[in-house]
């Protein structure tokens, strides 16, 4: 668990690397230290302000590379996320900067696929689904903000994979779960606060 002010210095150094790849094509040193230099998976979201429509989400799922580097790949790539156009510095001030720290993924296992159900935790859980080449994940905060139920997360998931809505259905895929520690900016350039999946905020 990251504290409030880890969580400010993952969004501020987030941001930093957003403008100065934009700007210069460049990712700047990094003196984060501590639970930054630790291996752990994050991602970085942008979106539009005050909309708050997605503008941008990739990020490293797997703790393969220190958290400050994860937190740099994740921010330089969201800017060219493939679904969306380049990031250009007149957005700078019309996007808020987000940062989700993962937990390592766990493989939820299950005797029937109707199992996953009672196994999942809207507002806790993020999932993965794979099935051979094909993997997609959908971060804890996702069905929260578009309000669906377990069967709904589970089928957006299959299909952020490239697969079908009941692919989970299927003994072939491996369905992994993970939780995550939300850090977001209030508005651009504002205050950075700790996003709980209820509504609240600390």
């Amino acid at each position: 668990m990251l504290s409030i002010d880890d969580g400010k210095k993952a969004v501020s150094y987030a941001r930093t690397v957003i403008e100065e790849y934009v700007n210069n094509n460049v990712i700047p040193e990094s003196d984060l230290k501590g639970v930054f230099s630790k291996k752990q998976g994050s991602f970085v979201t942008i979106h539009t302000h005050p909309s708050h429509d997605l503008r941008g989400c990739i990020g490293i799922p797997l703790p393969v590379m220190p958290l400050r580097d994860a937190i740099a790949e994740g921010a330089k790539s969201a800017t060219h996320d493939p679904r969306f156009p380049p990031l250009v510095p007149s957005e700078f001030e019309q996007i808020i900067i987000e940062v989700t720290i993962l937990t390592k993924p766990e493989e939820i296992k299950v005797e029937k696929p109707k199992e996953y159900l009672s196994k999942i935790e809207i507002g806790r859980d993020g999932l993965i689904v794979e099935q051979g080449f094909y993997k997609g994940l959908l971060l804890p905060q996702v069905p929260v903000e578009q309000g669906w139920n377990k069967e709904e997360f589970l089928s957006h998931t299959c299909m952020k994979a490239g697969l079908m809505p009941d692919a989970w259905f299927d003994k072939s895929t491996k369905i992994y779960r993970f939780s995550g520690q939300i850090f977001t900016e209030i508005e651009p350039y504002g205050e950075i606060m700790e996003k709980k999946l209820d509504g609240s905020s600390c």
